[in-house]
């Protein structure tokens, strides 16, 4: 188990994930263009609202655990894959949502471990997080596969 301090930096991370997601998110589903383009332009607009109740739900926990959430000039961002000037380029899109999901996806697996047998709640989160964010990876490598065929 780790401290409440460590607890609460691994939420922060989570945090600052999930902002970052949906300012990537928001560009790639204004700046994509093309009839390609379409279905993922709406499918990562709906994943906008979902990345936002994340961010508020982890927010709330490290409130409640004694941390402080994060402003703007204390997010860290930057480790995703950034949306590319090419607005024709849906793979990479494509490819740019599956790391970032994959990524959430291992984020919350780590708190979920370092939570185990004590705190239940930030863990109970977290699960649910985790599920959500394994819905966005099927659904993304599901349109990879789509794309990878059509070529």
């Amino acid at each position: 188990m780790k401290t409440n301090d460590e607890v609460i930096q691994l939420l922060t991370t989570a945090y600052s994930m999930e902002l970052e997601t949906v300012m990537n998110y928001l560009a790639n589903s204004t700046n994509l263009d093309g009839v390609r383009a379409e279905e993922i332009k709406k499918s990562l607009a709906a994943d906008i609202v979902a990345e936002i109740s994340h961010a508020q739900d982890l927010a709330r926990r490290i409130k409640q655990l004694g941390g402080l959430v994060p402003g703007s000039a204390s997010v860290v961002l930057g480790n995703q894959r950034q949306p590319s000037d090419d607005t024709t380029d849906v793979v990479a899109v494509i490819e740019a949502v599956i790391d970032a999901e994959a990524a959430a996806c291992e984020q919350y697996k780590k708190i979920i471990r370092a939570t185990e047998g004590e705190d239940y709640v930030t863990q109970d989160l977290c699960i649910r997080l985790l599920a959500d964010e394994e819905e966005h990876l099927v659904l993304f490598r599901g349109y990879l596969k789509e794309y990878a065929q059509r070529g």
